[in-house]
């Protein structure tokens, strides 16, 4: 197409310089020239429908266009191997032809509704253009957020995810894949609907993007419930010596989440041997595979603050006469963990998980206690 272009520039230069000539012959050589450039640009439509599909249009044409962003709308009709193919797209350049300022892709995995929306409103607010939002809810759910609302318009096409069952990292792995749609979109946190932020945005912003590392917890736990859950018959993929567990609340930077995405290796191994009631799968399958191919890249630790003392196989739920300001003096100052391989006190930017009910005193301490 280009090399078409450049003859119809020299065309029109020759028109331009050459002696005067008939009317009739100039002209038709203008309408020779418009008919090549309307030919070479029906084959591109053509070829681009029959690949993509009309539907997709819209969606190719604003991925590939110079600002790379995302559309406003998220919903699409791209099923899950259409959608991990076109994010698994990498530039191989890394230095951008236009400005590209970073973001944080917040990612929701929901079941309905976002009884901390109001909280995470104020999180949000002043701090439009670093960050995104993605929700991933039942797809019997619609949700009725106003259009004033950082949430609005922000779920994506979803299907039912179950604990304990792979249809859940399908879920993490389909907020990943459309969050990476959008090339500013740096790094990615996956929360609940029952998470809360600890710290403004800003602290959030500048501890993620100055970390060396991504926050995945993957520990080796030599006991039933870590190297006990192992299948032999995963090798010779994952061997026990890899074998991992871990938080699945993460927060990961581009190039781990691509590796998740575009993963054929590590899925089909833990689809058909992870299975509930001898295995949970959403605590081993991305730390795991991580583990084997970019373990220096893992501050093999969670984001996420949870509390797991009460016993049972679901950590705490926090409710009203929780939220106190002793309770998050125990989260934010009573800590130790290494940041950037450096002793720090500031271990959690985020926790879970909180009920309904405590919304209402969430937001009276927040200004004060988290600085929101």
């Amino acid at each position: 197409m280009q090399s078409r272009l450049e003859e119809g520039k020299d065309l029109a230069t020759t028109l331009r310089t050459s002696p005067s000539r008939p009317f009739p012959s100039r002209l038709l050589q203008f309408f020779l020239l418009f008919l090549v450039i309307g030919i070479g640009a029906s084959i591109l439509s053509m070829y681009m429908i029959r690949h993509f599909g009309i539907n997709n249009m819209a969606l190719v044409q604003s991925t590939f266009m110079p600002c790379f962003q995302q559309p406003a709308i998220l919903m699409h009709t791209m099923n899950d191997i259409e959608l991990f193919w076109r994010a698994s797209f990498v530039p191989r350049i890394k230095s951008y032809p236009f400005t590209r300022v970073p973001k944080i892709a917040f990612m929701f995995l929901t079941k309905g509704p976002l009884p901390m929306a109001p909280l995470w409103e104020k999180f949000f607010e002043g701090h439009e253009g670093l960050y995104s939002i993605y929700v991933h809810s039942l797809p019997s759910y619609t949700a009725d957020f106003s259009p004033s609302s950082v949430f609005y318009e922000r779920q994506i096409p979803s299907q039912v995810a179950e604990w304990g069952m792979m249809s859940m990292c399908d879920a993490e792995r389909r907020l990943l894949a459309n969050a990476l749609l959008d090339i500013s979109n740096e790094w990615f946190i996956l929360l609940s609907e029952s998470c809360i932020p600890l710290q403004n945005f800003s602290i959030v912003y500048q501890y993620i993007s100055r970390s060396q590392y991504s926050f995945l917890g993957a520990i080796d736990e030599p006991g039933p419930y870590g190297r006990g859950r192992y299948d032999e018959n995963m090798a010779p993929e994952i061997n026990l010596t890899d074998w991992r567990k871990g938080s699945q609340w993460f927060e990961i930077n581009r190039e781990l989440a691509v590796r998740i995405v575009e993963d054929t290796t590590y899925y089909p191994k833990l689809k058909e041997f992870c299975i509930p009631h001898k295995c949970y799968v959403d605590e081993h399958y991305f730390q795991t595979m991580l583990t084997i191919n970019s373990p220096h890249l893992l501050a093999n630790r969670s984001l996420t603050y949870v509390d797991w003392s009460r016993g049972g196989a679901h950590p705490a739920t926090f409710g009203k006469d929780d939220i106190k300001e002793q309770f998050f003096n125990k989260i934010l100052q009573n800590q130790t963990c290494l940041y950037n391989s450096q002793p720090s006190s500031l271990c959690f930017l985020f926790a879970r998980k909180f009920a309904p009910n405590s919304l209402v005193p969430l937001l009276k301490i927040a200004p004060e206690v988290l600085g929101i």
